[in-house]
C-alpha cells in the first residue's frame, strides 16, 4: 500500500512539473466545464467557441485568462460576449468560473431570469447585462458581490422592487437600471454608496419621493431619474455633490421650487427638469444662472401660467448652448437677457403665450442655428437681422466636441420625437409659425444656405414669395401656409432639389404651379386655399411662348441630388394629375 501511495504521489508531481514546464498552460478543467455549461443555455452557438482543435479555453473568442500564483492551470478572470448575436438562456454553471472579474454579456438577446448562482462570483467587478430581454426580479442576493464596481442591468425587461442591499455593495461606481420596470420607492440603501458617480435609473416606474441622502454621495458626477413617477421635491442636499454635472428629473410629478442651493454646484453642465410641476421661475433663473458652467438647460413644462422674468437680477447664462423653455403659457416677452448667451446654438420657447415682437439683437447671436418660437403671440415684422445669423448663412453648425449623457428630444406636428443626443445634429431650423407676425418675407432670407426647416406658417405675413428663397438650397422643409401672400410661386423653387415638405397653402396666390423637381411630387393639399393658382401643361407652357426657369449654377448643380428610377415618375405622374385635374375641370 505504502508503495502504491509513493508511486501516485510521484506521478501527480510529474505530471504538475510537465504542466509548470509548459510555455502555453491549459485553462482550468472546472472553468472549461463552466464555459460548457453556458454554451448549452443557448439556442446557437459563439463564433469562436470552442476550437476543435484544442481544448483550451483561454483560446476562445472573449474568453480572457492569467496564471494565478499557486495554480497550475490559467484561470478565467474575464468573459466579455458583448454584441455577439446571443440567443438563449444564462445557465447556473457560470457560477463555476470562481476567478470572474469582468462579465460582459451585453447587447444579445438573452432571455429569461438571472441565476442566482452568479451571485456567487465574489470576484466579480464589472457585471454588464445591458440591452437583453432578461426577466424577473433583480435578486437581492446582488448584495453578495462586494467586490463590484460597474453593474449595468439596463433595457431589459427587469421588474419588482429595487432590493435594499446596496449598502453592501460599498465598491459601487457606476449603476444603470435604465429602460425596465422597476417599481416602488428608491432604495436607501443607495445612499451608503459612498463612491458612487453614475446612477442611472430612467425610464422605469419608480415612485415616491427622492429621498437619498447626498451627503454621503458626494463623488456623484451623472444623476438620472427621468421617466419616472416620482414626486415631492427636489431635494437641496444635491447641492453637496460638488462633482455633479448631469442631473436629469425630467417626466416626473416633482412640484415645489428648484433648490436656491443648487448655485453652488459649479460643475453642472446639463440640467433637465422638464416635464414637472415646478413653480417660481424668476427664482430659479436667478439661482441658476450662478451655475457657471451651465451648457444645457431644459425647464419646459413647468411653472404653468407665470410672466417669463426680464428684469435686473437676471443677468443671463453666458456658457449656456441649449436652451429649452416651452409648454409653459408663459406670458410677458421674449427676455433680453438672452442677450448675454453669446453662444446659444438652440432655443425653444415654443407653445408659450409670449407677446410684442422678436428682438433684433436675435441676428447678433453668431452661434445660434435653431430657433423655435412657434405657437405664441408675437406680432410685428420678422426683423431683417434673423437673416443675416452667421451659423446659418456663412459659417454653418459648429459640431458639439461630444455627445450629452441624456439624450434631446425634438417634438414634431405628428407626435414623433425625434432622439439627438449632439445638438448639432437638429436640424437647423427657423420656426415662427403660429403667431400674429405681419409684414412681407425679406428676400434677404435667400442667404441662409444651411438651413433646413422653414416654418412661416399661421401668421399673417403679406406681400410675394421673393424669388430669392431659392438661395436656400439645402431646404427641406418650407411652409409658408395660411398667410397672406399674393403674386406666383417662384419658378426658381423647381431647383430646390431637396426640399421634400412644401405648402404654399391658404394663401392668395395665382399663376401656375411650378413644373419640375420636387413640385412633380408634392400632394394638392400643398396647394389647396389659393382658387386663382393654377398648374399649365408643359406642351401648352412652351407652347406659348414662356420661357422655362434658368439653368443651376455650377455651385447649385453639385448640390442638386439626382432622382431617377420608376419610383419617382409613377409619383411624378401622379402628382402631376391630383394637381392638373381639379384645375382643368375648374376651367371648363
Amino acid at each position: 500500500m505504502w508503495f502504491l501511495f509513493t508511486f501516485s504521489v510521484l506521478l501527480s508531481l510529474l505530471s504538475q512539473a510537465q504542466v509548470l514546464n509548459s510555455q502555453n498552460p491549459i485553462c482550468n478543467p472546472k472553468d472549461l466545464r463552466a464555459l460548457e455549461g453556458l454554451l448549452n443555455g443557448l439556442d446557437s452557438g459563439v463564433v469562436g467557441w470552442p476550437n476543435a482543435s484544442s481544448s483550451d479555453c483561454c483560446s476562445w473568442a472573449g474568453v480572457d485568462c492569467s496564471s494565478l500564483s499557486g495554480w497550475l492551470e490559467k484561470r478565467v478572470v474575464g468573459l466579455n460576449l458583448g454584441n455577439r448575436g446571443l440567443t438563449g438562456v444564462l445557465t447556473e454553471s457560470v457560477a463555476g468560473l470562481d476567478q470572474l472579474k469582468v462579465l460582459d454579456l451585453s447587447s444579445n438577446s438573452l432571455r429569461g431570469p438571472v441565476p442566482v448562482d452568479l451571485f456567487l462570483l465574489q470576484h466579480l467587478q464589472v457585471l454588464d447585462l445591458s440591452h437583453n430581454s432578461l426577466s424577473g426580479q433583480l435578486n437581492e442576493r446582488i448584495g453578495n458581490l462586494p467586490n463590484l464596481t460597474h453593474l449595468d442591468i439596463s433595457f431589459n425587461r427587469f421588474s419588482g422592487l429595487l432590493p435594499g442591499v446596496f449598502d453592501r455593495l460599498g465598491k459601487l461606481e457606476n449603476f444603470s437600471s435604465r429602460a425596465n420596470s422597476f417599481t416602488g420607492p428608491l432604495p436607501i440603501s443607495l445612499s451608503f454608496c459612498t463612491v458612487l458617480r453614475l446612477l442611472d435609473l430612467r425610464n422605469n416606474s419608480l415612485i415616491g419621493r427622492v429621498s437619498l441622502n447626498f451627503t454621503k454621495m458626494i463623488r456623484l458626477r451623472s444623476l438620472h431619474l427621468s421617466s419616472n413617477q416620482l414626486n415631492g421635491h427636489i431635494p437641496s442636499t444635491l447641492s453637496s455633490c460638488r462633482d455633479l454635472e448631469v442631473i436629469n428629473l425630467s417626466r416626473n410629478k416633482l412640484q415645489g421650487q428648484i433648490p436656491e442651493s443648487f448655485q453652488s454646484l459649479q460643475a453642472l453642465a446639463y440640467l433637465a427638469l422638464a416635464n414637472n410641476s415646478l413653480s417660481n421661475i424668476s427664482r430659479a433663473l436667478v439661482t441658476l444662472q450662478r451655475c457657471q458652467n451651465l451648457t444645457v438647460l431644459m425647464l419646459g413644462d413647468n411653472f404653468h401660467g407665470e410672466e417669463m422674468p426680464n428684469h435686473e437680477k437676471i443677468e443671463g447664462f453666458k456658457k449656456v448652448k441649449v436652451l429649452v423653455l416651452p409648454d409653459g403659457a408663459l406670458s410677458g416677452s421674449i427676455p433680453s437677457w438672452l442677450r448675454a448667451s453669446r453662444d446659444l446654438r438652440m432655443l425653444d420657447l415654443s407653445r408659450n403665450r409670449l407677446s410684442g415682437g422678436i428682438p433684433s439683437w436675435f441676428g447678433g447671436l453668431d452661434s445660434l442655428f435653431y430657433l423655435d418660437i412657434s405657437n405664441n403671440s408675437l406680432t410685428g415684422e420678422i426683423p431683417k437681422t434673423v437673416t443675416q445669423l452667421k451659423s446659418l448663412c456663412v459659417n454653418g453648425v459648429a459640431k458639439d466636441a461630444s455627445p450629452t449623457e441624456s439624450p434631446l428630444f425634438l417634438l414634431r406636428n405628428q407626435g414623433v420625437r425625434l432622439q439627438y443626443n449632439r445638438f448639432s445634429n437638429f436640424p437647423p431650423t427657423l420656426d415662427l409659425s403660429n403667431n400674429a407676425l405681419t409684414g412681407p418675407i425679406w428676400q434677404e432670407f435667400g442667404q441662409l444656405k444651411y438651413l433646413l426647416m422653414l416654418d412661416l406658417s399661421m401668421n399673417n405675413l403679406s406681400g410675394i414669395i421673393p424669388d430669392e428663397l431659392s438661395g436656400m438650397r439645402n431646404l427641406e422643409t418650407l411652409d409658408l401656409s395660411h398667410n397672406n401672400l399674393s403674386g406666383t410661386i417662384p419658378s426658381s423653387f423647381v431647383y430646390l432639389s431637396f426640399l421634400s415638405k412644401f405648402s404654399v397653402a391658404y394663401n392668395h396666390l395665382d399663376g401656375s404651379i411650378p413644373l419640375g423637381g420636387q413640385f412633380l411630387t408634392f400632394p394638392s393639399s400643398s396647394f389647396e386655399g389659393n382658387p386663382d393658382l393654377c398648374p399649365l401643361d408643359l406642351t401648352a407652357f412652351k407652347r406659348q411662348g414662356n420661357p422655362l426657369p434658368p439653368p443651376l449654377s455650377n455651385e447649385q448643380e453639385e448640390n442638386r441630388s439626382s432622382i431617377i428610377g420608376l419610383p419617382f415618375q409613377i409619383g411624378a405622374v401622379v402628382g402631376f394629375l391630383l394637381t392638373v385635374i381639379p384645375c382643368m375641370m375648374r376651367t371648363r
